[in-house]
């Protein structure tokens, strides 16, 4: 994306996490980063990192933001499991949100709505960054919905390592909104696809969660190493791997 094209997206960031990887987020809130799960944890070790490691650049482009923030805490969806294994039930779950440690009040970073769930054939778009564009968001706003597979998203879009967390938009209301969160990457056949998440009400959820909590979180799960194996569904027999940072 051109500086011109980044306008409207600056809402979109890189999460570094720890000094040593990245994801991408977006903002839905002036202190809520949307994200998905499995960028918060260690993919050597998989401890949790530590809610504080993390930064947010929001509208990072050729090393600068247009706001830098750290993170204050995190939760993530209420059945999302780290040690599972990488398939399609647990992609659905793969959401997290990222509270911020001051809010973001700019006219030029613009918190994104959250909408419904397209539907199959509709078009979407994904912001993201990647190892191989770190330092400049890229849009693909021209890939579909295959279908849906047990309450995740499969998609024809093209993602990398770095692009977890990415947004997918839809257009359909003349407005981006934010629809699902990217997953993990396959392939169906040799057909590259993506994965996405699913929102709705575990969303609302971890809001509350949010607003409730006093820091300690209530959702423990002993994560393992990644996997990968194939699986069959809407999107034929499939090779799932997650693009995370």
């Amino acid at each position: 994306m051109t500086g011109d094209d980044s306008k409207g997206y600056e809402a979109v960031g890189r999460l570094n996490i720890a000094g040593e990887a990245f994801c991408t987020g977006a903002l839905i809130s002036e202190t809520l980063v949307l994200t998905a799960a499995h960028c918060l944890y260690d993919a050597d070790t998989g401890e949790r990192y530590p809610d504080t490691s993390i930064e947010f650049l929001a509208g990072w482009r050729n090393g600068r933001a247009a706001s830098y923030r750290s993170a204050r805490r995190a939760v993530v969806h209420p059945d999302y499991d780290y040690h599972g294994e990488v398939e399609t039930d647990r992609v659905a779950t793969d959401v997290a949100l990222v509270e911020l440690d001051q809010p973001i009040r700019k006219t030029s970073v613009t918190p994104f709505p959250v909408g419904h769930w397209p539907r199959k054939g509709a078009e979407v778009g994904v912001v993201s960054y990647a190892f191989d564009r770190a330092d400049m968001p890229s849009l693909q706003e021209t890939c579909k919905v295959l279908g849906r597979q047990q309450g995740s998203l499969v998609l024809n879009c093209d993602v990398d390592k770095g692009s977890s967390g990415a947004p997918i938009f839809s257009f359909e209301s003349g407005v981006a909104q934010i629809v699902s969160v990217v997953s993990a990457k396959a392939h169906a056949g040799e057909l590259p696809v993506s994965l996405g998440t699913t929102l709705g009400d575990a969303l609302d959820g971890m809001r509350a969660e949010l607003a409730m909590s006093d820091g300690l979180f209530t959702h423990v799960v002993a994560p393992t190493a990644d996997v990968m194996r194939r699986e069959s569904g809407a999107a034929g027999s499939a090779k799932f791997v997650r693009p995370g940072g």
